[in-house]
């Protein structure tokens, strides 16, 4: 009974804040279905790393060097010393990708270029704040709304905040149904929203799918070296869902290996969310600044569709151009939502999923020309 009164003494208010904290995420993600296999190991993991002389941080193992406890060690090895867990994540969402409706409508590239623009918008705001540089480009990347990139680009700059980062970028990712809708309505009208764009898909051959993934990795090689590492296992994993002859392979790459790795990365980042680091007056405003660049990659796209009406004949429905971002296929799925909603018989679905998978590949390649930049 002792031990156990001096286990209750020993909380800190941080530590009770991130208990609160790790509640709303299980919540999250149990109650409300946002990303569940992301928020609720995370939201279980900050309360184990917050426990009093938590044995996952304290308990020291022999041979695994100089870590102390399984969560420490898990993130040493498959984060901080070689980035593993997020790069192999790559592999099984790029196996769940079908790259179709991008071939079938290429000018859908121009929104996933277009939809990054929150992430540099934000990374000089933070940066005006008083963020150093690598802390800046590390948060500004939370706009594309893709956990494994955030996670990739502030760890290799070793950004102080990778789990503020973690969690602003995972939970904006659950959240696309609720803040894109929003940020898209504030910058359309009724009418534009109600722009019909018919579907005729152009038949992409085989060929073209097989090549597409090889052809990408050498341009993003050429383009952004650093992005590789993002791009290529990216890019590996629809080869493997594309060549026809790996189907075992690909199966597990989008089911097992990206379930496994998911779990593992969820529980793993928990180790950067300890109190005395994740409850700080920064944190508060790395959540607000993530939550700025997201909205303005949404609008980023929109607005660049709206551009590009200005010349087309055939006019493209803005709402489209928010799809842009990384968070796939969510944010597909809104824009079919809201087409619905304006135009019961008007379905946006393919061209947003063209515009929703090259902001995956966008997203990528953005995290890769920061480190780029950064690291030369």
């Amino acid at each position: 009974m002792d031990f156990l009164l001096s286990g209750i003494t020993a909380i800190t208010g941080e530590q009770a804040v991130m208990y609160l904290i790790g509640g709303i995420l299980i919540y999250l993600a149990i109650c409300k279905n946002y990303e569940p296999a992301l928020l609720l190991p995370m939201g279980f993991g900050a309360i184990l790393v917050n426990l009093p002389l938590s044995g996952v941080l304290n308990q020291t193992y022999e041979g695994i060097g100089n870590v102390n406890g399984i969560i420490e060690w898990l993130f040493h090895v498959g984060i901080e010393a070689s980035e593993v867990l997020p790069i192999l994540l790559f592999i099984g969402i790029g196996a769940m990708i079908d790259f179709g409706p991008l071939l079938s409508n290429p000018k859908m590239f121009l929104f996933g270029g277009a939809a990054q623009f929150g992430i540099f918008l934000t990374m000089t705001l933070a940066a005006i704040l008083g963020f150093d540089l690598n802390d800046a480009a590390s948060i500004g990347i939370i706009g594309a709304a893709d956990g494994p990139t955030s996670i990739l680009v502030s760890q290799v700059l070793k950004s102080r905040y990778i789990g503020a980062i973690a969690v602003a970028a995972y939970s904006y990712m659950a959240l696309v149904p609720i803040v894109q809708p929003i940020a898209i309505k504030l910058v359309t009208t009724k009418k534009e929203r109600m722009i019909r764009m018919p579907y005729n898909p152009a038949s992409i051959s085989k060929r073209a799918r097989i090549l597409f993934p090889i052809i990408v990795t050498v341009i993003a090689g050429l383009v952004a070296p650093m992005s590789v590492s993002l791009v290529g296992f990216l890019m590996f994993g629809n080869l493997l869902r594309e060549c026809g002859v790996l189907n075992t392979l690909s199966d597990t790459a989008q089911n097992v290996l990206a379930n496994l790795i998911t779990l593992l990365l969820g529980i793993t980042i928990s180790f950067s969310m300890r109190a005395e680091e994740f409850v700080t007056i920064n944190t508060a405003l790395i959540m607000g600044l993530g939550l700025f660049a997201f909205v303005f990659d949404t609008i980023g796209g929109v607005l660049f569709a709206k551009f590009l009406n200005l010349f087309l004949k055939n006019k493209i429905n803005p709402m489209v151009g928010g799809a842009g971002i990384s968070a796939f296929p969510m944010s597909a799925r809104v824009i079919q939502k809201m087409g619905i909603k304006e135009d019961p018989s008007n379905h946006l679905l393919m061209h947003a999923v063209g515009a929703n998978v090259a902001g995956q590949i966008g997203s990528v390649l953005a995290g890769g020309i920061i480190l780029n930049l950064l690291l030369h």
